[in-house]
């Protein structure tokens, strides 16, 4: 029932995707040559239209590779909005060329402009309403999948948990399939069924569209075991590893002559053209920054002399790219002090150290703007991890696991760990979890994400001492 009303809903958002397409054209047109009133119409109307209507195929073609017709239950908005942009701005690109190659030199460039930003905005909307309505049936008990999950383990008890945090995913837990020798009947609060053996009973008993597999190591032989009475019974299945702490939510597999290779530690930015896109955003948005923000550089260096005697700029040793030393640069906000005493210590809220003008800049964390010249000197990038000093990198891999995974990329001004309140003195383990999803899961949308977030809020942080 669940995969015939997926089918329906596909078929209605490819309607809805064309419709949008017709409509955002026919509104495009209105607009050109009866509200602006200011062009002349030298293609009748079928012909301007025609165009459209043959570019509707393409479209959809477009829309199918790059996913948008797939389950969206647990995909982020975001997501979406990505691979919407990228489907128009290519087929508007193949329009163009498609207007070029058959001499249609007449057609309204306005016309092709407003069709791009009202197709766009049109789908955004189209596809964002479907998806509140979607998630607000499935809180409601509708457009559900039924779900039966195996195993007792804790790894079952973290995907119960994400499952109630999210109710609009729509799955609909029936019952705990019993993976270990305990004797309750419950289970994360919801009831235990049977054990691994029952399973073929199970489910003749209950309709379920989904068997989600979540054991431990220990019960892991019994896995070709539980796929078989799965596949047999014509029931979808979902593997949850336990080793899911391991890899990565988006693991990279490769083929090895039919043998499933999994890279547990998939680095987008080990592509050579996503490093050179990374590397020349970095290098134009430090050299507009570093002009825009000039006035405000030498005002701190005057303030800087002005609250306590010293160098202005502070250069800390700290540890980047492949595990390699640098120095960090930073407006120094505390008195002077020799190496021995800032190697080792952390910033506390009341730092006797810091001085009155020092406070507020690192409360805003204007002491961290002379770190684009870091940016330039191809040590740091503008969003990335942050930079640890040799002293805690040396404490901290021995003690907070895949610590070191961090330094694979290149540190940054400002991070996803950060943006979202990991400063100062906050969980490392956290900060290391939010550091390792940004470099697994990098784009270059998510950098820009992560600057604007900054920018909203990330300048003035509670945690920032």
């Amino acid at each position: 029932m669940i995969r015939q009303n997926q089918k329906y809903l596909n078929s209605l958002q490819v309607i809805l995707d064309m419709l949008m397409i017709v409509v955002a054209f026919l509104a495009a047109y209105y607009v050109r040559f009866f509200i602006m009133k200011d062009g002349i119409i030298t293609l009748e109307f079928i012909r301007n239209f025609l165009p459209i209507l043959l570019m509707l195929p393409v479209y959809f073609i477009l829309y199918s590779v790059f996913d948008l017709y797939h389950s969206r239950r647990i995909k982020p908005f975001a997501q979406e909005i990505y691979s919407i942009l990228v489907a128009n701005l290519l087929g508007f690109l193949i329009l163009t060329l498609g207007l070029f190659f058959f001499d249609l030199s007449d057609f309204s460039r306005y016309n092709l402009g407003l069709f791009l930003i009202f197709n766009i905005g049109g789908t955004l909307f189209e596809r964002g309403c479907i998806r509140y309505l979607l998630r607000h049936y499935r809180k409601r008990g509708f457009n559900l999948k039924h779900c039966l999950v195996v195993g007792t383990s804790p790894t079952t008890a973290q995907l119960l948990d994400k499952i109630k945090a999210h109710p609009y995913w729509g799955y609909n837990i029936l019952g705990i399939i019993r993976s270990d020798g305990r004797k309750s009947s419950v289970f994360g609060g919801y009831p235990i069924l049977g054990n691994v053996e029952d399973l073929p009973h199970i489910l003749t008993k209950y309709y379920a569209d989904i068997v989600m597999i979540a054991t431990d190591e220990n019960s892991a032989e019994q896995l070709g075991t539980l796929l078989k009475v799965c596949e047999t019974s014509g029931v979808k299945t979902h593997i949850i590893p336990y080793y899911h702490k391991y890899v990565p939510a988006k693991p990279y597999i490769d083929d090895l002559d039919g043998l499933p290779i999994i890279d547990t530690r998939h680095v987008p930015l080990d592509n050579p053209f996503c490093s050179f896109l990374k590397r020349a955003f970095d290098i134009a948005f430090s050299l507009v920054a570093i002009f825009l923000i000039s006035p405000l550089l030498i005002f701190c260096a005057v303030m800087i002399k002005c609250s306590s005697p010293g160098p202005i700029l502070f250069k800390q040793e700290r540890v980047g790219a492949n595990r390699k030393s640098f120095w960090m640069y930073k407006f120094r906000s505390m008195r002077v002090q020799t190496d021995e005493e800032e190697k080792d210590k952390w910033t506390t809220k009341d730092d006797p150290r810091k001085t009155w003008w020092g406070s507020f800049m690192r409360r805003t964390s204007i002491d961290e703007l002379p770190q684009f010249f870091n940016v330039l000197k191809g040590e740091m990038s503008v969003v990335g991890p942050r930079p640890e000093r040799p002293y805690f990198v040396e404490k901290f891999k021995q003690e907070v696991p895949r610590y070191m995974i961090k330094h694979q990329v290149r540190p940054g001004i400002t991070g996803w760990a950060q943006v979202n309140g990991y400063r100062g003195d906050t969980s490392i383990e956290d900060r290391i979890a939010h550091d390792l999803y940004y470099i697994e899961n990098w784009t270059l949308s998510f950098d820009f994400k992560i600057i604007l977030m900054t920018l909203w809020s990330g300048f003035i942080n509670k945690n920032a001492y």
